[in-house]
């Protein structure tokens, strides 16, 4: 019998929390073995996929080859991709693909009927599928509509992972003690916790790009799942690699739109205030090039004429071609007043992806049992110390089935028996102190700016320290009201991006040198040997070769 003060206990074969391509598709998968159940923090559709404009990369035109593909993830990586883990992705490319077509996913077509294939930077060949400029859309919406379809897949929408859950916790003993066997979810309508309980908990929510004052993801992405792991003790590697999006759309009444690198595949240029194309002098593939080579560039542009922007031209293209290839980009900028293919186009850099995350094996198994993370909030050795772009919806749905095939295995631990409830923190929580808003409002500002003035694009140490002691400071506040107050999801996303603003800034201090997207000015060379970054609670840092640490009490 559950205590009285328990909250109410949910029990399922999965627990999925996030539901972008990575969670729908692992949930698919899954729900062949038992009921699914995914939990969201506001509607199904809300994720980072739903604003992947550009599309997935995979080696399906007989003009390509796995071996290009490998070799041109690996060149963006700069030295530190798992080389098997990406021929593996690469060549389920194609059979990958053939799923989602499965599903009804509507990729564009050529006139002869075969599949569009776009460039972008960072490929050496067309291999981009899409479907227009809203491929993550279309995704998205086929996804969930087959999960919303599917008898043993509930979705849970409004709701928002808190903390996870060992088997000690629920009264499990033996092995089973030590396990991730669910979390505490609250539910943002009733702002009551929901003790979620399954036999396999999977991370998929995404990345941390609200860390950043300046992002092109959406208002959920507060590093949930990130801070989640953390907590709980599982190990997290290579968070100073934060890809900033080099195109974003500046104007005062944008929020968060992308000019998709795709614009860029298909022909379009960068140019300066004065109207110069600048990218052949800063790399070889000019405006091709990997994304951190330039979102730096346009960093160091902007510095140099002391402008807020660069420019986007597609003056040149066939203004069919772009209205016909780019609607809903096109569509946006005539809402802000821009004329897409006949004006320059004012983008600058924002945060966009975060390519570390939960450190996991082939198999998406995090250092703790019971516990899979995929999709952005994994760090899977695909990636590297950049991402080539077009390849995370490929690595969220190989994960996701690496990830279902190994959760068939695990072992079936309550069925569909209720566990006494017997842990600390499990009791209602009234009584305590309300949330002072004044402190949300005003330290979510703050700490996305420190992040945004001292750890972007171009970094030193002495701006990271000064952003180590800010950020600190912001994180202890935030604690010691999290401690007394209600659980809020206001409050909640605040810890969040709090710690993983501090845990990035920790990474970045650690990495004596520049590699990817990490440039820092006191070491512009790489080292000779390409390493990890690895953390976790109660060890700031640790790895196969450990950087100096700055000293951190983190947790």
């Amino acid at each position: 019998m559950t205590p009285q003060n328990a909250p109410e206990t949910v029990v399922s074969r999965c627990l999925v929390i996030g539901s972008g391509i990575a969670g729908l598709q692992f949930a698919l998968l899954a729900a062949q073995g038992g009921p699914v159940r995914v939990v969201t923090k506001k509607e199904s559709r809300e994720s980072s996929t739903n604003y992947a404009q550009g599309g997935i990369a995979a080696a399906v035109s007989p003009l390509d080859d796995f071996a290009s593909h490998v070799r041109d993830t690996l060149e963006a990586g700069d030295g530190l991709c798992r080389e098997d883990v990406v021929r593996r992705m690469v060549e389920a490319g194609p059979r990958l693909i053939d799923r989602l077509l499965g599903y009804g996913v509507a990729f564009s077509r050529e006139a002869d009927g075969g599949l569009a294939l776009g460039r972008e930077g960072g490929h050496t060949r067309r291999r981009v599928l899409h479907c227009r400029d809203l491929t993550g859309r279309e995704i998205e919406e086929r996804l969930l509509a087959a999960c919303t379809a599917h008898a043993n897949i509930t979705v849970d929408e409004d709701h928002m992972g808190l903390e996870l859950v060992r088997g000690a916790e629920v009264g499990l003993d033996g092995a089973a003690a030590a396990r991730i066997v669910g979390a505490r979810v609250l539910d943002r309508r009733t702002r009551q916790v929901v003790l979620h309980l399954a036999d396999a908990v999977v991370l998929a929510t995404g990345g941390c790009g609200k860390v950043y004052l300046y992002t092109s993801n959406p208002d959920i992405a507060t590093g949930d799942g990130l801070a989640m792991a953390f907590r709980a003790g599982a190990e997290l590697r290579n968070l100073e690699f934060v890809q900033f999006h080099p195109t974003c759309l500046f104007h005062a009444e944008a929020k968060s739109f992308l000019i998709s690198e795709a614009v860029r595949g298909e022909g379009a240029v960068l140019i300066n205030h004065r109207g110069v194309r600048f990218m052949a002098r800063h790399h070889p593939q000019a405006d091709l090039a990997p994304r951190d080579a330039v979102a730096r560039a346009i960093d160091q542009e902007m510095k140099a004429s002391g402008e807020n922007c660069v420019y986007l031209d597609l003056r040149h293209l066939d203004r069919a071609m772009v209205e016909a290839r780019f609607p809903n980009l096109v569509a946006a900028c005539r809402r802000f007043g821009l004329d897409m293919a006949g004006e320059p186009v004012p983008v600058v850099p924002a945060a966009h992806y975060m390519c570390g995350g939960v450190a996991v094996d082939l198999e998406a198994r995090t250092t703790l049992p019971g516990l899979f993370a995929i999709g952005e909030t994994a760090c899977t050795g695909i990636h590297g110390a950049n991402r080539l772009a077009s390849n995370s919806l490929l690595e969220a749905v190989y994960f996701a089935e690496s990830a279902a095939a190994a959760v068939a295995a695990e072992p079936r631990l309550f069925g569909a028996r209720l566990p006494v409830v017997t842990a600390p923190g499990a009791e209602a929580t009234a009584g305590r102190a309300a949330t002072l808003p004044v402190v949300v409002e005003h330290d979510w500002d703050e700490l996305r700016r420190v992040m945004w003035d001292y750890v972007g694009i171009v970094r030193d140490r002495e701006r990271l320290e000064i952003a180590l002691g800010r950020v600190r400071a912001i994180r202890r506040t935030v604690e010691t009201v999290r401690r007394r107050a209600l659980p809020t999801p206001e409050l909640a996303e605040l810890a969040n991006i709090a710690l993983l603003g501090e845990l990035i800034v920790i990474c970045a201090l650690s990495r004596p040198e520049s590699r990817g997207l990490h440039y820092t000015l006191d070491h512009p060379g790489r080292q000779p040997v390409a390493v990890d970054t690895v953390i976790r609670r109660g060890v700031p840092l640790a790895g196969e070769a450990c950087w100096e640490a700055p000293g951190a009490d983190v947790g």
